[in-house]
């Protein structure tokens, strides 16, 4: 019985860590395509970085939270993406919408 919950430790670990994964690859994939999207002069519009800069941290963020560098998704790059996807969905994603009157598929 000793040697069972080890074995049943790292299963479970296993699948909180694909659980985050697949939420930040998503989170990161939607607020990199909505920040693609979008024009250009709404983002000084709203008082916030140039859509390039979204871009360039929402890219940097994407691609250091991919498994294949080695970090895990608990480290702290992949939890910087966490932040920055949420940080553009939860603040500047609710902007634009408002600039654009709220129409469209974003």
């Amino acid at each position: 019985m000793a040697y069972a919950a080890p074995i049943f430790v790292f299963e479970v670990r296993y699948v909180i860590e694909l659980i985050l994964l697949v939420f930040a690859l998503v989170v990161e994939g939607v607020a990199l395509v909505h920040a693609i999207t979008q024009r250009s002069d709404a983002f000084p519009a709203i008082g916030t970085l140039p859509k390039g800069g979204w871009i360039a941290i929402l890219a940097v963020c994407l691609v250091l939270t991919l498994p294949f560098f080695g970090f895990s998704v608990l480290s702290i790059f992949a939890l910087a993406g966490i932040a920055a996807g949420l940080i553009y969905l939860l603040d500047v994603r609710p902007g634009l919408r408002d600039l654009h009157d709220g129409k469209g598929f974003w």
